[in-house]
C-alpha cells in the first residue's frame, strides 16, 4: 500500500481523498496557490507544498512544479483529481518517468480516451454506437461551413480535448456558426491548450447516462450502474442521481457490459466513465466521451453502493487486485447530489466572486456534505464556481429528494451570490419529481433563475408563518430590553396570547393570526383561514437559519432581514416579505411606493474577469439583448448583452484586459428613453 501520495489538485475534492487517506493511515502533501494561503485544504492535509501565483498556469498546472513538490516531500504518487492536470497524458507520463505513481490511467489511455475524436473512431471499431457527425478534427471557420451544411443544422461544436462543458456550443443556422466556432476555439485554447475541435448532430431532448467503472492492472474491469446528469446550466451538470429513471435492468445491462468492453480493449486502469446520451424518442443511445479521471459526481455512486472509490482507486495504484466481481454488486436505495456553485441564477449563471461572510450547514440523516468553504473564505476569479457538493440519500428516490431538500433548506450562504435556491427549486419542480428529465429542463422549466409554475399556497403560508413568528419574537426581545425604562407607576401592562399581522411579497398577502398555547415554544397560526400547529425552538437574535415542527414535520428554511422585511427560502422558493401589524398595514396603501429608475446608457461589466473580445464596433446599431463583450472569468467564457436598443458611442475596454464587477466596458447612445411601464417591464 502507498504510503504518501501528492494531490494535485485544491478545493473539496482535495478534501475528499485526504479524508480517505487519513483513514487508511496514508500521508498526504497538498499543494496550493497564493491565492489558497489559507484554504482548508491544506490545513486539512498532512503537509503542504506552495507552488505559486494565484493564475492555474502558475500553479495547478505547473507540472514541473508539481512533480518537484512530490519528490521534494518524498511520496510515491500523485492524485489528479478532477479538473487541471486530470486528464493531461503528458502530465501522467511525466509522473511516470519521474519514478513516481500517477493515480489513474496510464498516458497512453489517456491519450487515446481523452481526445474526443479518436476515442470516437476507437469505440466504432468496438461496436458502440456514437452520434453521427463529422469523423475528423477541424481547426478552420471555412472548413466548418463545408461540414455543417452536410450535417444539416442544429449541429453541436465540441473541443477535440475538453471536459466540463467548456467550448460546447449549440448552432441553430448558418448565421451563428462563424461566432460560435470562434467563442468555441477561445474558450477551448484557455481551458486546454488546443483549438481543434468537431462537429455533430444535434439531437434534442436527450438524457444524459453515465457508467462508473473500474479497473485493476490485471484485466478485471467492473461498472457500477449509471448516474444520471441531465440536469446541465451551459453544458455543465448541477444535479446528479442514482440510478436513473430512466434505465431499466436491461438498458443498465447493455450500457455496463459496453463500458466495461471500451475499459478492457483500451488497456484501462483505475476508475473512470463512459458517458452516453440516451434518447428517449426511441430508445437509441450513444457513446459520447470517457473521463479518465474521478467524477464530481462520484458521492451519489458512493452512498448507494457503499463502496470508497477514492480507496479503490488507491488500492489499484497500489497494484493491489479488485476484490469484488460484478456479481457481487448490489444496489441499495437511491442518492441525488446537487453542486453548489458561486454562480448567478437570474443571470444566466454567470460566475460571482467575494468573501463568504456567513456559512452554515445542517445535520440532517442520510445526507452527505462535501464542501471546501468556511466563513472567511474568498472566491476569486482563478477558479472554478463549485464551492461544495449536497448529497442525500435515500430507500427511495422520493426519501432521497425529501433528505437533500431538506439539507438545501437548512444550507446558508451570505457574502456572494449562490445557486442554492435553485438546485433545491430544480428538485422540487413536479416534473423532476416525476423523473421527467433532459438535458433541456432548465430551459424548459426556469426563466430567469425562477420557476415558471407559480409554488403552492401550502409553501407560501409556511414561509409567512416563519418570517412572522422571526419578526414576532425579534420585536419581542426588543420589547425586554426596554423594560427597566418603562414607568413604574400607572396600570400594568397586560399580556397577549394572541396577535394578527398582514404578510406580503410580491403579489401574494396573507392575513396570519398567532395564538400563544399553553405548552411552551408552542403555536396555533391561522394563514388564510388554514390552521397549522407550529413548535419553535428556542429564538436566538442572531441566527438566520430557523427550524420549525409544522403539523408534526420539521421544515427548515434559512433567511436574511432587514428592518420590517425577510428575504426567505424554502424549497427553493424565495420571497422578500414584509410584515405589517394592522395599523401599519391601514396605512400601507398611503405610503410612497419606491423610485424606478430608468437604466443606464452604459454596459457594465457583470463579473470580475478578462475580456476575451469585442464583438461590436463604434457607431454600430446593436438592439436589447444582443451580445456585445465576452468575459472569461473561473475558465469559463461568458456574454454580456445591451440593456437597451441605439448606437455603440464608445468602447473603453480592449481584448485582454483585466475587468471588474461595475466597470463600463462601453458607453451607449440609446434610441429613446424608456418609460416607466418600459422600465418596469424590462428591467424589473
Amino acid at each position: 500500500m502507498l504510503k504518501k501520495i501528492l494531490i494535485a489538485n485544491r478545493g473539496e475534492i482535495a478534501i475528499r481523498i485526504i479524508r480517505t487517506c487519513k483513514r487508511m493511515g496514508i500521508k498526504t502533501v497538498a499543494v496550493y496557490s497564493e491565492g489558497d494561503s489559507r484554504s482548508l485544504h491544506i490545513r486539512e492535509a498532512d503537509e503542504k507544498a506552495f507552488l505559486g501565483g494565484s493564475r492555474p498556469e502558475e500553479s495547478y498546472l505547473a507540472k514541473e512544479k508539481i512533480i518537484e513538490a512530490a519528490r521534494t516531500h518524498m511520496c510515491q504518487a500523485v492524485h489528479p483529481g478532477y479538473g487541471f492536470l486530470s486528464e493531461n497524458p503528458e502530465f501522467a507520463d511525466m509522473v511516470a518517468q519521474s519514478g513516481l505513481v500517477f493515480i489513474g490511467p496510464p498516458a497512453s489511455v489517456i491519450a487515446t480516451l481523452g481526445d474526443k475524436m479518436t476515442a470516437k473512431a476507437f469505440v466504432e471499431k468496438l461496436g458502440i454506437p456514437v452520434k453521427p457527425g463529422h469523423k475528423d478534427r477541424i481547426s478552420t471557420f471555412t472548413e466548418a461551413a463545408a461540414i455543417a451544411e452536410h450535417i444539416g443544422y442544429p449541429l453541436m461544436l465540441r473541443p477535440a480535448r475538453a471536459g466540463g462543458g467548456r467550448g460546447i456550443r449549440v448552432v441553430e443556422n448558418s448565421a451563428n456558426l462563424r461566432s460560435a466556432v470562434e467563442a468555441c476555439q477561445n474558450e477551448a485554447r484557455k481551458a486546454f491548450g488546443g483549438d481543434e475541435f468537431f462537429m455533430e448532430r444535434y439531437i434534442d431532448r436527450i438524457r444524459h447516462i453515465e457508467i462508473q467503472v473500474l479497473a485493476d492492472n490485471y484485466g478485471n474491469v467492473i461498472h457500477l450502474g449509471e448516474r444520471e446528469c441531465s440536469i446541465q446550466r451551459r453544458y455543465q451538470k448541477i444535479i446528479e442521481e442514482t440510478p436513473s429513471t430512466a434505465v431499466d435492468d436491461t438498458l443498465r445491462e447493455r450500457m455496463g457490459e459496453m463500458a466495461c468492453r471500451l475499459a478492457r480493449e483500451a488497456g484501462y486502469r483505475n476508475a473512470g466513465t463512459v458517458e452516453f446520451i440516451l434518447d428517449e424518442s426511441d430508445g437509441s443511445f450513444y457513446f459520447l466521451e470517457m473521463n479518465t479521471r474521478l467524477q464530481v459526481e462520484h458521492p451519489v455512486t458512493e452512498m448507494v453502493y457503499r463502496l470508497d472509490l477514492v480507496e479503490l482507486q488507491l488500492r489499484i495504484a497500489s497494484g493491489e487486485k479488485l476484490t469484488i466481481w460484478q456479481k457481487d454488486i448490489l444496489r441499495n436505495g437511491w442518492a441525488v447530489e446537487a453542486r453548489i456553485c458561486a454562480e448567478d441564477p437570474a443571470r444566466n449563471f454567470l460566475p460571482v466572486t467575494g468573501m463568504i461572510t456567513r456559512y452554515a450547514t445542517a445535520n440532517i440523516k442520510n445526507v452527505r456534505i462535501d464542501s471546501s468553504i468556511e466563513a472567511g473564505s474568498f472566491v476569486s476569479t482563478h477558479y472554478d464556481s463549485l464551492l461544495a457538493k449536497v448529497i442525500g440519500w435515500g430507500e427511495t428516490r422520493k426519501d432521497a429528494l425529501e433528505s437533500l431538500t431538506q439539507a438545501l433548506n437548512a444550507y446558508h450562504i451570505e457574502g456572494l451570490i449562490t445557486n442554492v435556491d435553485f438546485v433545491n427549486a430544480v428538485l422540487n419542480h413536479p416534473s423532476f419529481i416525476a423523473g421527467d428529465l433532459s438535458t433541456d429542463f432548465i430551459d424548459e422549466h426556469f426563466e430567469h433563475g425562477r420557476m415558471k409554475l407559480p409554488p403552492p399556497e401550502e409553501w407560501l403560508h409556511y414561509m409567512a408563518i416563519a418570517v412572522t413568528l422571526v419578526y414576532h419574537n425579534r420585536q419581542f426581545l426588543v420589547h425586554e430590553s426596554l423594560k427597566p425604562m418603562m414607568a413604574k407607576v400607572g396600570a400594568l401592562q397586560q399580556t397577549k396570547d394572541h396577535f394578527t399581522y398582514m404578510v406580503k411579497g410580491d403579489d401574494d398577502f396573507f392575513a396570519l393570526r398567532l395564538i400563544k398555547n399553553p405548552v411552551p415554544q408552542s403555536w396555533t397560526v391561522m394563514a388564510d383561514g388554514h390552521k397549522y400547529q407550529i413548535v419553535t425552538p428556542e429564538f436566538e437574535f442572531y441566527r438566520r437559519r430557523l427550524k420549525l415542527r409544522i403539523d408534526g414535520k420539521t421544515q427548515f428554511f434559512h433567511m436574511r432581514y432587514r428592518e420590517n422585511k425577510i428575504w426567505v427560502a424554502y424549497r427553493g422558493v424565495t420571497r422578500v416579505l414584509g410584515i405589517y401589524s394592522p395599523l401599519e398595514w391601514k396605512l400601507y396603501h398611503y405610503m410612497p411606493r419606491p423610485k424606478v429608475i430608468p437604466p443606464e446608457d452604459v454596459v457594465r461589466c457583470p463579473m470580475p474577469g478578462m475580456v476575451v473580445t469585442i464583438l461590436v464596433k463604434t457607431g454600430e446599431r446593436i438592439y436589447r439583448g444582443q451580445d456585445l463583450v465576452s468575459i472569461e472569468s473561473m475558465k469559463m467564457e461568458s456574454f454580456v448583452a445591451s440593456p437597451s436598443d441605439g448606437l455603440i458611442e464608445k468602447i473603453n475596454v480592449k481584448p485582454g484586459q483585466a475587468v471588474e464587477t461595475g466597470d463600463i466596458l462601453i458607453q451607449l447612445k440609446t434610441d429613446t428613453v424608456p418609460t416607466e411601464e418600459e422600465v418596469d417591464i424590462f428591467y424589473g
